[in-house]
């Protein structure tokens, strides 16, 4: 053994009872990323993605953390479009595709990567559309006193069951204000987001469709050989999943109207993926899940330069078993 990565976690249904708990579980945490569905939620509710006539790929897209491949990029593109505005109104800033024959591809013709290639450019064309929508000015954004934000982080408020004034904002990596909740809020939201259930009317038809995005299209949402898009596809539809940076993974059972939230303490993004696995396993909530092409997921191989397998990231089966708290009946 050579790193230990700590968990923390829950699992609780959408009134907010915990199913699973690990570790601290009322400590507020960033959801980055992880949030991305919530955000794509408030702008199908205020009507612009109607208005616009968004496909269930570009509600997927608005939702990802994605690699950049070709077709994210034109899905992003197609919104842009769509709203009058062009690449130009992207403020989450650019960075090589993290799909590496993609990044390799422009390298080779001579391009430099653009906005459109960041991870979170669908989110920030969301956004840009809800502004419009709103009649509000592009240019202001990413501001908290932004009326989309605004409107973004009443949604999220709902989901997660606290006032706006409770969240502490911070400032994501792509620019945006991100929001601060404990992981058993958060987990709540993801069992509301599968569920409908302690939602408005309006705001679970909405939760629903984005839902339905999603699993209906999950190659938007992360890409070629990604956690979430692999995960969505063995689910079949079971289950939503949306990791975050600074190791964060939440993930909707639709099924059994749970959600799913944890953190790696330290930040470290390589033991979201198996410990989400691991934890969902433990607690038996895996059930018609396609566990056995999530297998290089539960237990990553570590390659040295060359290329031989040198090591490999796995859940301790023991700690899980004395650490892991499970509700009575669950």
């Amino acid at each position: 053994m050579e790193s230990i990565h700590r968990i923390a976690a829950a699992v609780c249904d959408p009134e907010g009872e915990l199913i699973v708990s690990l570790g601290t579980v009322d400590a507020p945490v960033y959801l980055r990323s992880s949030a991305k569905p919530f955000i794509t939620t408030a702008i199908v509710r205020s009507g612009a993605a109607e208005r616009f006539a968004f496909t269930e790929r570009e509600l997927a897209v608005i939702s990802a953390s994605h690699n950049g491949e070709p077709f994210h990029v034109e899905a992003v593109r197609g919104i842009l479009h769509k709203i009058g505005l062009d690449v130009s109104a992207l403020k989450c800033g650019v960075h090589e595709p993290y799909h590496e024959p993609t990044a390799r591809a422009l390298r080779e013709r001579g391009e430099r990567p653009s906005a459109l290639h960041s991870n979170c450019s669908g989110k920030h064309a969301g956004i840009l559309a809800l502004t419009v929508h709103l009649g509000a000015d592009p240019a202001g954004y990413l501001e908290p006193s932004h009326p989309a934000q605004r409107a973004i982080l009443e949604v999220c408020a709902a989901f997660v069951g606290q006032r706006v004034d409770e969240l502490p904002l911070g400032v994501d990596g792509c620019g945006i204000p991100v929001f601060a909740t404990p992981l058993r809020n958060a987990a709540m939201a993801f069992a509301r987001f599968a569920s409908g259930r302690g939602l408005p009317t309006d705001l679970a038809r909405a939760a629903a469709s984005v839902y339905g995005a999603m699993t209906s299209h999950p190659e938007y949402v992360a890409g070629s050989a990604r956690f979430d898009t692999d995960f969505m596809r063995a689910a079949g539809g079971r289950a939503a999943s949306k990791g975050g940076a600074e190791g964060v993974m939440c993930v909707a059972l639709r099924e059994r109207g749970v959600g799913l939230a944890l953190k790696t303490i330290d930040g470290t993004k390589r033991a979201a993926d198996p410990a989400a696995l691991a934890i969902l396993a433990h607690a038996g909530l895996l059930d018609g899940i396609e566990t056995q092409t999530l297998a290089a997921y539960r237990s990553p191989q570590i390659t040295n330069v060359a290329g031989r397998v040198v090591g490999a990231i796995t859940a301790n089966e023991a700690v899980l078993g004395r650490e892991v708290s499970l509700s009575p009946g669950h």
